[in-house]
């Protein structure tokens, strides 16, 4: 079993200094391609009108829950990155898995609003360390040009989740009660605690620990470190990162404008009453979604080799987010534009056919623009990968938050058609943030230097 201070690397490979040529090498040859495969290889929203009634409340208090959920996910993404970068991912891996799991279970036996709120939060904040101590471990086992289609696995595998949990979580709601699958997902934590305890070895590269760091400056590190997980927002300095956050935030609030509301927009205009159904309506958008990040991210790869190779070999960055364009032009503020305009206009199988295209596209032009961004992220911040992701994550899902809260109401007061072409103007706008970073990136970058990444880095 591979423990925390096994080391990966021969101990004369483990003292090269990181960044050198033969060390960044070495660090991204310490695993087999297999292995690689192997690292990266929301039933809530069906549910709603159950647990609200289930719990004496409304749709709008418990979508409430949902934004809260977001808000503690994102100060868990926060923390758990900072302390992946500290003391490596493995250790965080084991200490986020066991919160997760308990949360899941109060959510389980919550007996009231108060109870749900407060367990759903601790839920959160076990659970937000996954995707970025994850972005982090592509980060640190996959070159510049393989990361994009690493990455694009990685948002694959992680949507798979999400594409079938509405769809279980609507036949719990159905046929026995929304927690049961609560109580599946902490079982699932607690197995995942176990495969990470036996599988699971440090990615960290050599010395690049801030625990490493504080050993060889002949420091005391067998006491716990207190760190600061909001130091690292100020990466938003970067007017790179900033713009690319958003663009992709605002494709995100398209996203959950169709499927936060779902249940209260195509559900009642088609009259669909059974969790179940709508727990199927969900499952376009996760398909679409499981699709659209591999795809995406080799794409973006392969336009990162095509415009090195266009530039004599000279390496720009913003190359990557070539690949999100199409997916912000187009796929995604047309979907649910379209979507607004087939929910109030069309009627009977067809309306609800065209939605179902429309939720498949929205999916799917999502993660054409998430994964470049993400990978985007990596490449010019790759020694803090993880910090990166968190504090992109952190911002997006403050963003959904706010917008998961406001969409009932703004639907109530505006209509699905006025709130959907809102949601398709932000697109479009998160658009023009990708265009002028593609065009002016380096200048943006050299405006303020937050640490950015050479190619020798990679």
């Amino acid at each position: 079993m591979p423990l925390e201070n096994s080391p990966l690397l021969p101990q004369d490979e483990a003292a090269l200094s990181y960044g050198s040529a033969k060390a960044t090498a070495s660090a991204y040859d310490r695993f087999t391609p297999s292995q690689k495969r192997d690292f990266v290889v929301g039933s809530f929203v069906p549910c709603i009108p159950q647990i609200a009634h289930d719990l004496h409340s409304n749709g709008t208090v418990i979508n409430f829950a949902i934004s809260l959920y977001m808000v503690s996910g994102a100060v868990g993404t926060l923390t758990w990155s900072t302390y992946a970068g500290f003391y490596g991912r493995r250790p965080v891996y084991l200490t986020v898995l066991p919160i997760f799991a308990a949360g899941s279970l109060g959510v389980t036996f919550a007996r009231s609003v108060p109870e749900l709120m407060v367990f759903r939060v601790i839920q959160a904040f076990g659970g937000g360390g996954g995707m970025s101590i994850g972005a982090g471990v592509i980060s640190d086992i996959y070159r510049l040009e393989e990361r994009g289609a690493a990455m694009g696995v990685f948002f694959a595998a992680s949507l798979f989740g999400p594409a079938l949990a509405p769809l279980l979580g609507g036949l719990t709601a159905e046929y026995a009660s929304w927690r049961m699958l609560q109580l599946f997902l902490a079982m699932c934590g607690a197995c995942l605690f176990a495969a990470m305890l036996l599988l699971l070895p440090e990615t960290s590269w050599p010395r690049a620990r801030g625990i490493n760091k504080l050993r060889e400056a002949g420091e005391d590190v067998d006491r716990w470190v207190w760190l600061n997980p909001f130091r690292h927002v100020t990466i938003f300095r970067s007017p790179n990162v900033l713009a690319a956050c958003l663009a992709g935030s605002f494709a995100l609030v398209s996203n959950y404008s169709l499927l936060i509301p779902l249940s209260y927009t195509i559900g009642e205009r088609y009259n669909i009453r059974s969790e179940v159904l709508i727990g199927a309506l969900f499952v376009p958008s996760g398909l679409g979604s499981a699709l659209g990040a591999p795809l995406a991210g080799r794409i973006s790869d392969h336009v990162i080799v095509k415009w090195r190779t266009r530039r004599g070999g000279r390496w720009v960055p913003e190359d990557r987010l070539r690949a999100a364009q199409t997916g912000a032009l187009v796929l995604v503020p047309l979907s649910v534009l379209l979507s607004g305009v087939f929910t109030h206009y069309v009627d009977g199988t067809t309306g609800l056919v065209l939605n179902m295209i429309c939720l498949f596209l929205n999916g799917l032009g999502n993660d054409t623009v998430l994964t470049p961004i993400a990978a985007y992220n990596v490449d010019i911040l790759h020694s803090r990968s993880a910090e990166a992701f968190a504090v992109t994550s952190a911002l997006r899902s403050c963003i959904t938050a706010l917008a998961a809260a406001s969409l009932l109401p703004l639907i109530n007061s505006l209509g699905v058609l006025a709130t959907n072409a809102i949601a398709a103007g932000l697109v479009w706008l998160g658009f023009g943030l990708l265009w002028i970073t593609i065009h002016y990136g380096d200048q943006m970058r050299a405006w303020v230097d937050v640490g950015y990444s050479m190619e020798s880095d990679h």
